[in-house]
């Protein structure tokens, strides 16, 4: 079970602090797009979002997008927000991830990946050795039993982890 279990759980990315990262050791983020930047598909970016970019990278936090979405999806969302981008990254091969922490030149165990999705995000971070930093999704998909079934799971498994925290206290 520890390859779906994250570094740290936020509920969104705006949550994560300076403080947060530094006490990780991360100097580098790479972020998903669908339900932790914008909601799935989506081409806005909240104001709040924005502002925590902001902060972020006025603090020398480095950012790039990996996200398994296809480049037409991917490449607008990302040059609104001046972030470069790696599409199609699939997630959870460790692939992207990869080449995501060497876009930003630094170590592994300097970057750490954000997402929503335990069966991508956080099990792709794991594989790849690097911390994971997951967040809630900001709005659950309608109408995609595929996903319904999996965000289940995830519950579950977040369940799971609660309850082994309490168990070895």
């Amino acid at each position: 079970m520890p390859l779906f279990y994250p570094t740290l759980y936020r509920r969104r990315i705006t949550d994560i602090t300076l403080e947060d990262l530094n006490q990780l050791g991360i100097q580098g983020l790479l972020l998903d797009v669908d339900n932790t930047l914008s909601t799935h598909g989506s081409q806005v970016l909240d104001p709040a979002v924005e502002a925590w970019l902001t902060h972020m990278r006025n603090n020398g936090i480095r950012l790039t997008v990996v996200s398994n979405a296809l480049p037409r999806r991917v490449a607008p969302f990302a040059g609104k927000i001046g972030l470069r981008y790696i599409a199609f990254s699939c997630k959870p091969s460790p692939v992207g991830f990869l080449r995501g922490v060497g876009r930003l030149g630094l170590k592994r165990k300097q970057c750490a990946a954000v997402g929503d999705q335990v069966f991508t995000d956080v099990l792709g971070a794991n594989l790849c050795g690097i911390p994971c930093i997951q967040l809630e999704p900001i709005q659950l998909e309608k109408g995609k039993p595929t996903l319904a079934l999996k965000r289940a799971v995830e519950r579950w498994i977040r369940k799971r982890k609660k309850a082994i925290r309490i168990a070895q206290k």
